[in-house]
């Protein structure tokens, strides 16, 4: 936020010989330059006490401000990384404690005949744990889902309402246990990312409205900048933390989240993922082997070590001829996401009519459903569809999951008998990783019905699940889902073709084909993947296969994210538009219908239009009246915003006649003549009410190119309907209610120059919960007071010319971070407003619909 220059520097009888002189113009560029690096109100940085000084304090306090900032990303990728812990040890121990239970009662009962019995057990676990989950989310709907679209949301410039909040934190991380413990078909890496956000959005604050003791005096980072900043660093450290991938989390912050990018973020975001998996890992390598210090267990879900087994020399993990059989499954994997997505737009529709509007407790209700009926299906799947196989048949590469168990221990014996093993068991009777390892790294385990099967029920239940008022991630049920497809294939190529390949790859491979068709990433997933297999020999596939998978879906729908982002109604914008949009131009898609306020505006007038709109930012201007001096006589209010203008006027036909006479000096013949011809036009006059005249007599139409249905009302005039309006700048909603709550203002009778003066700590005290104006009490305010709102205001936002190619405009506003884009004319009029709804593609469609009907 920058502000203009205080009237106390720009007013006073002596102003415009005070400006021209060299001591004020040397002070100005000091303390604009001044106010620019710091981003400070102009107010404290007009008044300087000490000029040879300005460049040492500017750099002790650039210095100190980006110190504290790497120790805020230490402290964020650390936090994430305890919170990481937190959530796995309690996941992990809820798990061991269910399957053991039911595992002692599955044994004792398939002797006794009592399987229902056992089946009671497991809906008992599962059904408490996702009625917690589901209680937690109803204190706060945002922390159901996984939190990635919410997230992206957040990042491409959209606020979504309490999603980075301390309330969504706490069911968020509680809520996702409850949920995997549960047995529903969910991971914990999808919440882990939301979670990692909100540290990272919350902690350099060092506030919380829930905890509302919690607020210290902290003096960084008050900006809507910073804290996305913080929030990618955040997400990318809740990857780092989920896979073990402090690169790909990095990858995964600039691709798939982070609309607005900072190159000097990129090394901040990798050291604060590099702490997050550290921390993680220094902790569970010593929680779980008791060997501190080791750093054996990178993050929440790892793959193992792929190898061939030793004396082998045979074996190879792929070769060239494998590529085409992974193209193959790239193919295969993008039809199967689009399915899946397809699939989970329908139910997501079917929830928003039929389940959202109803009583909260009806949400509740359906996720205990998907719970019963998941428990009911991996129960009886597993006893009726199992195999059983006889034990000696598994060969294993040494390898462990996730912890200190060694995957044999893994194998389930269910319903079968002593020397023989269940691989559908094997399956549904253990933790998600514990699964993916199995289909990873066991060879000969399991049979193609079983593969079949379970890849069936897990895509329909899987599908199902992902929606319901739980926290509930994707990225592991499409890894597991995936793994099973492509163990499949491997199985199939196996012993139909005889081919000698290695089954681990293929299934590797079929993850990444699955997950791809889903998600629809490419260059964080390859890396989160690569790290989580520590194989870089696996990059090329891994990578082709994430391209024809990506490809493949995009032909049929978008991915699953942007799916739930299109159906919650977010204006998300794109990476780019396309290229037959730029037949439009920033006239087709502005908003004409301006709401606006003046430099100098009564409280009455301020209230009214805070109270009637929601618009977040106004336009400052002043009318270009012709007979001004019929106004001024007896209205001060009128004869300030004409003066302000006046002065605005003044300066830019000073500045004019500055270019003509430096003009005048060139030996070009062409530029002498275009002087001469404006100083035809515009010849400045020794009294500047003449001046003011002449500049007006050479204004045209502000809006040559929007139709009469785009009129802010039908039963306005010409004159009303296309009234000139000098833009000044923007000033922001939070910023009018700050003013009017600390009663900035003057009197009729006084100048303005006795306004009291809030400085920039003042303005943005408030940050991030500005007061609401349905909150200010009127009976303290004076409605015939003024407010002078130019020291305030954004003297200089980006702006477009109405002629401006939409291609440009969307460039301007995605890149810069906008959130309001003026449209000014020739002649400095603004003649409309851009904001991020007249950006999304559905908007450009239609104007672009209605520009071929004209044509």
């Amino acid at each position: 936020m920058r502000l203009t220059a205080p009237l106390a520097v720009r007013g006073g009888k002596n102003s415009s010989e005070n400006q021209r002189s060299p001591e004020s113009i040397l002070l100005r560029i000091l303390s604009r330059s001044l106010c620019d690096k710091i981003d400070l109100p102009a107010d404290p940085c007009l008044i300087i006490p000490h000029i040879p000084n300005l460049q040492s304090t500017d750099n002790k306090k650039a210095k100190k401000y980006e110190a504290v900032r790497w120790m805020m990303m230490f402290a964020i990728g650390v936090s994430v990384g305890l919170v990481g812990l937190f959530v796995d040890f309690f996941v992990r121990l809820f798990t061991k404690i269910k399957f053991a239970v039911v595992g002692d009662s599955v044994e004792k009962c398939s002797e006794k005949d009592c399987l229902p019995l056992s089946l009671v057990e497991l809906l008992a676990f599962n059904m408490t744990f996702i009625f917690i989950a589901s209680v937690l989310v109803l204190i706060e709907p945002v922390a159901a889902g996984s939190g990635i679209p919410e997230i992206k949301s957040y990042l491409n410039g959209v606020k979504i309402p309490g999603i980075v909040r301390l309330r969504t934190f706490l069911c968020k991380a509680a809520g996702v246990l409850f949920s995997v413990a549960g047995g529903l078909f969910v991971g914990k890496e999808g919440p882990m990312i939301h979670s990692g956000a909100i540290v990272g959005a919350g902690l350099p604050q060092f506030q919380s409205i829930t905890l509302k003791r919690i607020k210290l005096n902290f003096p960084y980072f008050r900006s809507d900048r910073d804290k996305r900043d913080f929030v990618s660093a955040g997400a990318a450290a809740g990857v780092a933390a989920a896979f073990g991938a402090p690169i790909g989390g990095t990858l995964f912050s600039l691709e798939e989240g982070s609309s607005f990018w900072n190159q000097s973020l990129t090394w901040k975001v990798l050291f604060c993922s590099m702490s997050a998996t550290f921390t993680l890992n220094f902790f569970r390598s010593g929680i779980n082997f008791n060997k501190w210090g080791s750093f054996q267990l990178p993050g929440l879900l790892n793959f193992g070590e792929f190898k061939c087994p030793d004396g082998d020399k045979n074996c190879h993990l792929w070769t060239a001829v494998d590529l085409a059989f992974f193209i193959l499954m790239g193919v295969v994997g993008g039809l199967l996401g689009a399915l899946f997505n397809c699939m989970n737009k329908n139910l997501a529709k079917y929830r928003i009519r039929n389940i959202h509007p109803k009583a909260k407790f009806i949400r509740v209700l359906e996720s205990l459903l998907v719970t019963m009926v998941t428990t009911v299906v991996i129960f009886v799947a597993s006893m009726l569809l199992g195999e059983c196989r006889d034990l000696s048949s598994p060969t294993t590469h040494n390898t462990t999951v996730s912890g200190s168990e060694d995957i044999n221990s893994t194998i389930r014996q269910f319903f079968c008998t002593n020397k023989t093993y269940n691989d559908m068991a094997t399956l549904f009777f253990n933790s998600q990783e514990a699964a993916i390892h199995q289909l990873f790294h066991q060879d000969g385990t399991f049979s193609p019905v079983t593969l079949s099967v379970f890849f069936l029920l897990y895509f329909l239940l899987a599908c199902w699940t992902y929606g319901v008022s739980v926290p509930s991630g994707l990225f592991v049920p499409s890894l597991l889902c995936g793994a099973a497809f492509g163990r499949l294939i491997a199985n199939i190529l196996k012993v139909k073709l005889g081919m000698d390949i290695y089954s681990g790859t293929f299934a590797l491979i079929g993850s990444a084909a699955f997950l791809g068709g889903v998600v629809r990433m490419t260059i964080s997933l390859t890396v989160i993947l690569l790290e989580s297999t520590n194989e870089i020999t696996y990059g090329l596939p891994i990578m082709i296969t994430l391209m024809v998978a990506k490809w493949t879906g995009d032909f049929f729908n978008k991915g699953i994210y942007d799916i739930h982002i299109q159906l919650r109604g977010v204006p998300l914008l794109e990476w780019e538009t396309e290229v037959e949009m730029d037949k439009l131009t920033a006239s087709d898609i502005m908003e004409p219908n301006l709401t606006y306020v003046y430099p100098h505006t009564r409280i009455q007038s301020l209230v009214s239009i805070l109270r009637t709109t929601v618009y977040h930012a106004f336009p400052v201007v002043t009318e270009n009246r012709q007979n001004e001096q019929d106004f001024m006589k007896g209205n001060i209010l009128i004869s300030n915003n004409i003066h302000f203008k006046k002065s605005s006027v003044m300066s830019r036909a000073g500045e004019q006649r500055r270019r003509c006479q430096s003009m005048k000096s060139y030996p070009s013949s062409e530029l002498r003549n275009v002087c001469d011809e404006q100083n035809t036009v515009v010849e400045p006059a020794e009294e500047g009410e003449d001046l003011l005249q002449q500049m007006l007599e050479r204004r045209y139409a502000p809006y040559p190119n929007l139709y009469p249905d785009q009129s802010p009302s039908e039963e306005w005039t010409m004159e009303e309907r296309f009234r000139p309006l000098t833009f000044h700048g923007l000033i922001l909603r939070s910023q009018l209610v700050n003013l009017l709550i600390r009663g900035v203002c003057y009197a009729e009778n006084q100048s303005s120059a006795t306004q009291p003066r809030l400085s920039y700590a003042e303005m943005t005290e408030d940050y991030p919960r500005y007061p609401d104006i349905h909150d200010l009490d009127l009976a303290l305010l004076n409605p015939r007071m003024i407010v002078d709102v130019t020291p305030y205001m954004n003297s200089c936002p980006y702006t477009v010319s109405p002629n401006t190619r939409i291609s440009q405009v969307f460039n301007l506003f995605r890149t810069m971070g906008l959130r309001h884009l003026p449209v000014v004319n020739a002649v400095g009029e603004i003649v409309g407003i851009i904001t991020r709804h007249n950006l999304t593609h559905e908007f450009l469609v239609a104007k672009l619909r209605q520009h071929y009907i004209t044509i």
